[in-house]
C-alpha cells in the first residue's frame, strides 16, 4: 500500500518553501500538480526531477479511481496546488476523503497558506474567524453576503483581483461603510501590500489603479 502526502508550496517567494516539502518532492514516485508548468518552475529551482501528472478542478472526479488504484499498488504520490497548501480553496479533499475510505494513509505537511499571514497582520482579532474561502459569483452571492454580515467572528475571504473593487462595495452594502477590514495582496512577494482601514476607504484605495496578485480579505466581526 501507498501513500499521498499533501505537499505546501510557496505563495510567492520561494524561500518560504519547508526542507521536507524539497525532500518529500524529491522522493515520492508521483507528483500530483494543478498546472505542470507552474510546478514545473518550482522543480526546476530546486532541481527536481520527479514526475507530474495533473490533478485540478475539472479532472479530479475522473481521476480519483486510477489514483486510488496507483496507491494500492504501492506507489507514493504527492500532491500540490499552483500555491500554497492543496484543499485550501484548491483540489485535494476528493482524493483525501477516497484515501480514507480506502484506508489508504495520508500525511500533510506543514507550509504555507495566504490567509494566515493576512489574517495575522490585519490587526482584527484572530483568536476566532470564519473562512469562507471565495464567495460564489453568482447564484447564492447575496445570501452568503447576508449570513457573514450578521457573524460575530472575523470573516476570511479570498478573491480575485479583477473583482476585488466590486466585492469591496457589496461588503460596505451588506457590512455597512463603517466596517473595520484589511486587504493584502501579492503576499510574500516583493510588492505586497497591507491595507486596513473601513470599507469605504479601502474602496477609496482601491478604485485608483489596476490590482494584481491574489486577494484576501478580513473582515472584523459585527459588534
Amino acid at each position: 500500500m501507498g501513500k499521498l502526502i499533501i505537499i505546501p508550496t510557496p505563495i510567492g517567494n520561494l524561500e518560504d518553501i519547508t526542507f521536507r516539502a524539497v525532500r518529500m518532492l524529491k522522493e515520492v514516485d508521483l507528483i500530483l500538480a494543478e498546472d505542470t508548468r507552474v510546478t514545473g518552475k518550482l522543480l526546476k529551482h530546486f532541481g527536481i526531477e520527479t514526475k507530474m501528472a495533473t490533478h485540478h478542478k475539472f479532472n479530479e472526479h475522473k481521476t480519483v479511481d486510477h489514483l486510488i488504484e496507483q496507491l494500492k499498488a504501492g506507489l507514493t504520490i504527492g500532491l500540490v496546488s499552483d500555491a500554497g497548501t492543496p484543499g485550501i480553496s484548491d483540489p485535494g479533499f476528493l482524493l483525501v476523503r477516497a484515501c480514507q475510505q480506502n484506508e489508504i494513509a495520508v500525511e500533510t505537511l506543514p507550509g504555507a497558506t495566504a490567509f494566515i499571514p493576512a489574517l495575522v497582520n490585519s490587526g482584527i482579532p484572530s483568536d476566532r474567524f470564519y473562512f469562507e474561502g471565495f464567495l460564489p459569483q453568482k447564484k447564492g452571492r447575496q445570501t452568503r453576503l447576508e449570513f457573514l454580515a450578521q457573524q460575530k467572528q472575523t470573516i476570511v475571504l479570498y478573491e480575485s483581483p479583477y473583482r476585488l473593487v466590486k466585492t469591496l462595495k457589496q461588503l460596505a452594502e451588506y457590512f455597512g461603510n463603517d466596517r473595520k477590514a484589511s486587504v493584502s495582496r501579492e503576499l510574500t512577494k516583493i510588492y505586497e501590500e497591507n491595507i486596513s482601514g473601513t470599507l469605504e476607504a479601502l474602496i477609496r484605495h482601491f478604485e485608483v489603479g489596476t490590482v494584481k496578485g491574489e486577494i484576501v480579505i478580513i473582515i472584523e466581526a459585527v459588534s
